[in-house]
């Protein structure tokens, strides 16, 4: 997948990392090959719009300081996702940003009432 983020950075190139069972259902998980590389999961749920932002909210484990919050991979084949991390992305606060949005497999019909909600 590559993203055209309209601004200094370019494009930006994220790879499907694996696919993750979880209670909300299947959710991929992808790698961004770009800024240093960390696992990344957007993830669109029944919050986002009424009280979160409404193309969706992350998680992230990069080298940019999130090592250890969010998505935590365990083992090879393993990873922890903690949503209570979930943050919503720049575009949400700005609309100079262009963030990439939650792919349909990453769209959940339930609440995930954790994380960060819509800023005020």
């Amino acid at each position: 997948l590559e993203i055209d983020t309209g601004g200094p950075d370019g494009v930006v190139r994220y790879d499907r990392a694996g696919v993750l069972d979880t209670p909300y259902g299947e959710l991929s998980l992808w790698w961004i090959a770009a800024y240093g590389g960390g696992l990344f999961l957007p993830v669109r749920d029944a919050t986002c719009g009424p009280e979160s932002y409404g193309g969706g909210r992350y998680l992230t484990d990069t080298v940019k300081g999130t090592h250890g919050r969010g998505v935590v991979r365990l083992a090879a084949d393993r990873v922890r996702l903690d949503f209570n991390y979930l943050y919503n992305p720049s575009c949400a606060y700005d609309d100079q940003w262009l963030c990439p949005l939650a792919p349909p497999e990453n769209r959940v019909p339930a609440a995930i009432r954790a994380g960060e909600l819509k800023y005020h």
